[in-house]
């Protein structure tokens, strides 16, 4: 079933299929890989902003290609999946992420996150250790250590600052965001990027555009930079933090590009050690904060040696 005026955007054609899977009281566009290898370790992508599944169109059939059953979700309010007026908080999106592990059959999943999906999975893997075999992190710090960089004032840290304090007026952003004329999607992703990388081009950049301009995507993508910012005075934050502080119990693998912007590479502080199992840390060159898009073939190669050495 195809989701109401999303077919000419989201369901891009390619080596998988469209499916929707009803999780946690929503319903989320998820794409396989295929062929499926019905059996194999479960791989669930979660993109980040402003992207959507296909920020994963190059990783995804690699994946499936290795033997992996690879899936890519549209997290709660992007793309094809349900865009509620609630549940932007990190509890209702990590529910959201096992009852979709659920949803493919899965006991559990390798979880790969980038940037917000990176947050997402490790809130997962705390909260829902059952469904999550292990964890990759791509420029996704643990989120603790991202808001001691963010209360730092670290010289490196003032563009993501300044970018997480603009979406907290109202109206105004998702105005920028989804008018086509100010470039906003383009302009983002390319001040984020590498300079080395030549990422994104023209196409790619009017694709996340246009998926942006689903109302409303971008008031359902801006609520979660402002749970994050609100909840810094209200008890909801007060217990995340707390849940947060329990170590991670699975294998945990963090990619970032070396010239990521937003998160430099001291700003992963103590990220090593919140993980109580194996923990392997990497640092792609030519890369910023889009590494699996900047430099796929890299990224990609990094993500299957390390998926090759977890235990079945």
């Amino acid at each position: 079933m195809t989701a109401p005026g999303t077919s000419g955007v989201i369901e891009v054609p390619g080596p998988w299929q469209h499916r929707y899977v009803a999780a946690n009281g929503a319903r989320f566009h998820v794409v396989q890989g295929t062929p499926d290898h019905p059996g194999a370790p479960l791989v669930l992508l979660l993109h980040g902003f402003p992207e959507f599944w296909w920020a994963w169109r190059e990783v995804l059939p690699a994946l499936t290609s290795a033997g992996y059953r690879a899936a890519a979700m549209d997290l709660r309010g992007y793309g094809g999946s349900d865009k509620p007026p609630r549940g932007y908080d990190p509890f209702t999106l990590a529910a959201d992420v096992a009852g979709v592990v659920k949803g493919l059959g899965g006991r559990s999943a390798i979880l790969v996150g980038h940037g917000w999906g990176g947050y997402v999975g490790w809130a997962t893997a705390t909260m829902h250790p059952r469904e999550v075999a292990a964890l990759c992190a791509v420029s996704a710090p643990h989120p603790l250590d991202m808001l001691a960089r963010l209360r730092s004032g670290a010289r490196r840290r003032v563009g993501a600052l300044g970018h997480l304090l603009a979406m907290q007026s109202p109206l105004l952003p998702e105005r920028r965001i989804s008018d086509p004329r100010r470039h906003y999607v383009h302009r983002h992703l390319s001040a984020w990027s590498s300079p080395a990388s030549g990422f994104p081009d023209e196409a790619v950049a009017a694709t996340y555009q246009e998926a942006m301009r689903l109302w409303p995507a971008p008031h359902c993508a801006l609520e979660y930079h402002r749970w994050l910012v609100r909840s810094r005075v209200r008890t909801d934050g007060r217990r995340f933090n707390a849940v947060m502080s329990r170590p991670v119990e699975r294998p945990v693998c963090t990619v970032h590009g070396a010239d990521d912007p937003a998160v430099p590479e001291n700003g992963y502080g103590r990220t090593h050690t919140r993980v109580a199992g194996p923990f392997e840390q990497h640092l792609l060159t030519g890369a910023g904060h889009f590494p699996h898009e900047e430099t796929p073939e890299a990224f990609t190669s990094v993500l299957l040696g390390w998926l090759d050495a977890l235990p079945r």
